[in-house]
């Protein structure tokens, strides 16, 4: 496993920011070499990226800073964050599609939604709910919504590049039914019972067993019906050879 936090080329220009969250510098248009140079033999690729940019960033292309996302800096023009996000998914998707060695199949994994009621992640917000929503009660809308339409239409773009090349892009759809989980974070026990510390309440990352565990059922059926799908191409070929002779 690479840890790429976001996918493309980055470094850290203020450890502190201007909210104390830091602020980085994101080259949307380089690849993070650490793990795009290493995947030329790997049969299987799983894609995901999220929340580290909803923290402020610098964008930089061609070498030269093009605007940023809440870096609150004169004279800099101040994008969504959707638009760094869709860039550095289409860079590393552009990436794979590059790396002639790479024969492989590539799963994108959705965004995952956070769960804050009543604040943000800084100002209260908590994550108290002990069930699921009902389908009814809740939908994909703002931020969350952008974030998730920019990743499917960027996939969809290299998944058609990949049918030329041969190259199998698979989408693992994790959104719809992790929104659904608001149960499945933390909240303010992410940290052992005699510890006494003040933390946020973590209404972003997942406890373990908890929904998440999900995420690896679904990848393994994709990847059982990836034999399926190659033997299937070889009786395909097969009778397209037979029929030529």
């Amino acid at each position: 496993m690479f840890t790429s936090t976001f996918l493309v080329k980055a470094q850290e220009n203020d450890p502190n920011g201007p909210n104390g969250n830091g602020l980085f510098g994101l080259f949307l248009d380089e690849p993070d070499e650490t793990w795009t140079t290493k995947i030329d033999e790997f049969d299987y690729i799983i894609l995901s990226a999220g929340h580290w940019f909803f923290r402020p960033l610098m964008y930089y292309e061609k070498g030269t800073l093009t605007g940023c996302r809440f870096c609150q800096l004169p004279n800099v023009t101040d994008y969504t964050m959707a638009y760094g996000y869709r860039k550095a998914f289409h860079t590393a998707f552009k990436a794979i599609l590059e790396r002639e060695s790479f024969k492989g199949v590539v799963y994108l994994r959705t965004f995952a939604p956070s769960h804050f009621e009543g604040g943000e992640w800084n100002k209260g917000g908590n994550c108290l709910r002990q069930k699921p929503y009902k389908s009814s009660e809740i939908s994909l809308q703002g931020v969350d919504l952008d974030l998730y339409m920019a990743q499917l239409g960027e996939f969809k773009v290299a998944q058609k590049l990949g049918r030329q090349r041969g190259l199998g892009f698979r989408l693992m759809d994790m959104t719809q039914p992790i929104l659904m989980r608001p149960d499945g974070h933390p909240s303010r026990y992410g940290h052992w019972p005699n510890e006494n510390v003040t933390l946020y309440n973590d209404c972003v990352h997942w406890c373990l067993p908890g929904p998440i565990d999900t995420w690896n059922d679904f990848l393994l059926e994709m990847i059982k019906s990836e034999g399926v799908r190659a033997k299937e191409d070889m009786v395909l070929h097969s009778k397209e050879r037979k029929l030529k002779s």
